[in-house]
């Protein structure tokens, strides 16, 4: 299919869409995605009112000549990489997980280990045609009429529009990628090596780390190179994660470093049997993906079924991700040892891109690194609903970080808006959905309903 056929065939597409809202729209009732895959752990009563995007969902042009992809929101990573690197390019930050769309990484804050050199995944689009809640659809660049919209769309979540189409920067990549896991037994050196080795850009194509404990960290360096002494695997038996405690080097192929924590969903795989040895061998091949984790957890949630079966009445899910600035990172980390205690933690480093550019509703600190702490994990509590959570909230807050709004939070509305920017947001709400056919972003990221 050529260029211009897969273009018609996407018009088409978006025109049938806009019919379809038009007339759920009318119902006066609000609209929210009807898809086939998601990234986020939050809970709450499903709207009656979905809209099916799950067709946006193709490559339209890898253009090798700008270095740009074109592709359509709801297209997942793995999709883009496999059509990227079929010429030998990759998305500049590609998320780790297979299931994540672009739209979703856009609008959602992705980041992945190329982040220290590239930013956020907002920072490599270049253009983005959003749909908007009175049934247009708007072309967003950062220079065109739309572009309050253009740098007001990450972490909007939805709230202002569904990304439809989006153009992403490309660069070219080698067929391996050599890792250099560096051990540390304290904290302080720990980040102080981080920030070093960030500072370097030209030398690292990827950074990011892994702490298992407050006495043994990690920081793994990634380079490009077209030989590889011998070729590692962890797409079936071996696991990623361990071999970072095994082996100061390693090797593997491009496409297998983008995807080494999806088979094992980081380390969460642990939570569905997948890493007993026997249970793998069996169905391996078939799980070993972050799309099954996730409808198994999506099942579960609904039923609760592992809580029973482990007899656990009262839990919590810590499950977060958060920016802090490179000089808060060492009381941050020993705060969570002792105050948390959930490990692994994966550790990636972050700071934008374009100095003079800024994103309304993520403001993050040109000047600054910032370490990147994702953690997930259930834990056993005997605390109000939200304990754990609400203390991790409280400590970013403190240590003048960010949170990533994909999972559960506990703000009250005042605290809310105090920290994503009201101001900005209410003007682009009142201009982009006026009528407030999507939720707006307290609702969508803090309300249960």
């Amino acid at each position: 299919m050529t260029y211009e056929q897969r273009l018609r065939d996407y018009e088409y597409k978006k025109r049938k869409l806009i019919r379809e809202f038009s007339i759920q729209v009318k119902g006066n009732k609000r609209i929210s995605l009807g898809k086939s895959t998601s990234n986020l752990f939050r809970h709450r009563k499903n709207s009656k009112s979905t809209l099916n995007v799950r067709n946006f969902n193709k490559v339209i042009l890898v253009d090798r000549k700008n270095k740009i992809v074109e592709a359509e929101g709801m297209t997942t990573y793995e999709e883009l990489v496999k059509q990227t690197l079929k010429y030998g390019y990759t998305p500049t930050v590609v998320p780790e997980l297979k299931s994540i769309t672009l739209g979703g990484a856009v609008t959602g804050v992705g980041i992945e280990s190329s982040s220290f050199k590239y930013g956020l995944v907002h920072e490599t689009v270049t253009e983005i045609e959003v749909l908007l809640g009175n049934g247009s659809t708007v072309l967003c660049t950062p220079t065109n009429e739309h572009k309050d919209l253009f740098f007001g769309f990450p972490n909007s979540y939805g709230t202002l529009g569904y990304a439809l189409k989006l153009k992403v920067k490309i660069i070219s990549v080698k067929k391996y990628v050599k890792l250099t896991h560096l051990k540390f037994d304290n904290v302080k050196k720990y980040v102080k090596k981080l920030q070093e080795v960030c500072q370097k850009k030209e030398l690292f194509d990827f950074i990011d780390g892994t702490i298992f404990s407050k006495h043994e960290l990690y920081i793994t360096l990634g380079q490009y190179t077209d030989k590889a002494l011998k070729v590692s695997n962890y797409k079936y038996m071996n696991i990623y994660y361990l071999s970072i405690k095994e082996k100061h080097t390693d090797y593997l192929t491009i496409s297998d470093y983008i995807w080494r924590w999806d088979a094992d969903w980081f380390w969460c795989s642990k939570h569905f049997g997948a890493q007993n040895k026997v249970l793998r061998l069996l169905l391996g091949k078939w799980m070993l993906t972050s799309k099954v984790y996730w409808k198994i957890r999506a099942w579960n949630n609904r039923y609760r079924l592992a809580e029973k079966l482990r007899g656990v009445q009262n839990v919590e899910s810590v499950i977060q991700d958060v920016e802090i600035p490179i000089e808060h990172s060492e009381e941050f980390i020993t705060f969570f040892h002792k105050e948390i205690g959930i490990t692994p933690i994966w550790v990636c480093p972050v700071q934008n891109y374009n100095k003079k550019v800024e994103f309304e509703l993520y403001k993050m600190d040109s000047s600054k690194l910032y370490l990147n702490f994702g953690f997930w994990e259930v834990i056993k509590t005997t605390h109000e609903d939200g304990y754990y959570n609400k203390r991790i909230e409280t400590k970013v807050k403190e240590l003048k970080g960010k949170k990533s709004l994909y999972s559960t939070s506990f703000y009250t509305k005042k605290e809310f808006w105090s920290l994503y920017n009201q101001k900005k947001y209410d003007l682009l709400k009142t201009k982009y959905d006026r009528n407030h056919v999507f939720r707006d972003l307290y609702e969508k990221c803090v309300t249960r309903k």
